[in-house]
């Protein structure tokens, strides 16, 4: 099994793609979508959904994993992130692969055991699940891989899974 995670988001969008072989996680690739507050709206988000159809056209997951909306008091960045995510999942439709949701607190606690870890917490643990030598730079890219492998987890048990 093969999934691709996003951390959506209008400035930076996180993917991480992750396999589950031999009952073992690997982090196959993982990287970020970077626009700038300069360009038009639109040509953000053209600029998102291109880059990772392209992504997924090269690494051909076979689900994404995507996580949900957080509303804070910032109405304003809630509404961006989610034209961010519903570009992505746009580019989900369009390569034919299903899409989950997650929400943050189900990540952490499928990723360290803590609903409430904190983002060092989450990149240490993701790390070490998926045996990398460094923790990816920067979060956005961790909270995908970390999203991508709480939907792995979440589908069977891994040896890896602690």
């Amino acid at each position: 099994m093969r999934v691709i995670g996003i951390d959506p988001g209008t400035a930076r969008t996180g993917w991480g793609v992750v396999e589950f072989n031999h009952g073992m996680l690997k982090s196959i690739d993982f990287g970020y979508i970077k626009t700038t507050p300069r360009q038009p709206k639109e040509e953000r988000l053209k600029k998102i959904y291109e880059d990772l159809l392209a992504v997924i056209k090269e690494k051909m997951p076979d689900d994404m994993a995507i996580e949900k909306i957080f509303f804070n008091i910032n109405v304003k960045t809630a509404l961006s992130v989610g034209q961010a995510r519903g570009v992505c999942l746009l580019a989900a439709a369009i390569a034919d692969i299903p899409a989950y949701e997650y929400n943050t607190s189900e990540v952490k606690s499928i990723i360290t055991g803590y609903g409430r870890a904190t983002k060092s917490e989450v990149a240490s643990k993701v790390k070490e699940l998926l045996q990398l030598e460094e923790t990816p730079k920067p979060d956005d890219v961790t909270d995908a891989l970390a999203i991508a492998a709480t939907h792995i987890l979440l589908q069977g048990t891994c040896k890896n899974r602690d």
